[in-house]
């Protein structure tokens, strides 16, 4: 990883953070085809729509050239907006993605380290979900992520959700 920059996400990584959306959310097509297919989905649109309002914070990686190869974000997300009802709702909500050729050589992990780093002291904890079938779950439970519940995700199958409550910078969870 010697060729990438993980770097604070920008208002200005928003098209990006719709690619990378799109990739998270498994939607079918070429980027730019999957990215606008996102934006569409009411669902999916709340979690990137208007990039860089209070509360947002990501993580972006980017090679040396400066072409986007994943990113990891956090929205809080309120009242109708919230997808997870019964998690508490000073949570913000997580997504992570990276491009295909990247994955498996840690480097969600990377972002999702630096992400969860920015977020304490902001946040309290952080809540995602992850289809039933995805090998990423271990990835959060590395990072200390629970299962918490299970529900049929917008395409009709199962996904966990998952919390993380995170501790005061500086201090150690328990």
């Amino acid at each position: 990883m010697d060729d990438v920059i993980i770097r604070a996400a920008e208002p200005g990584d928003e098209p990006f953070l719709w690619e990378m959306l799109a990739l998270a959310a498994h939607m079918p097509g070429d980027p730019e085809e999957a990215g606008a297919a996102a934006r569409r989905d009411p669902f999916l649109a709340k979690f990137v729509r208007d990039w860089g309002r209070p509360g947002d914070l990501g993580a972006v990686a980017v090679d040396a050239g400066g072409r986007g190869l994943g990113a990891a974000w956090l929205r809080h997300l309120t009242g109708p907006e919230q997808s997870y009802p019964a998690v508490d709702p000073a949570y913000p909500e997580l997504a992570v993605a990276v491009r295909p050729e990247r994955t498996g050589r840690g480097l969600g992990g990377a972002l999702l380290g630096r992400l969860l780093a920015m977020a304490r002291g902001v946040y309290p904890g952080v809540v995602l979900s992850v289809r039933a079938d995805n090998p990423a779950q271990r990835l959060y439970e590395r990072h200390g992520f629970a299962v918490t519940g299970t529900i049929v995700n917008r395409v009709g199958s199962a996904s966990h959700v998952m919390e993380l409550r995170l501790a005061p910078a500086g201090r150690a969870a328990g």
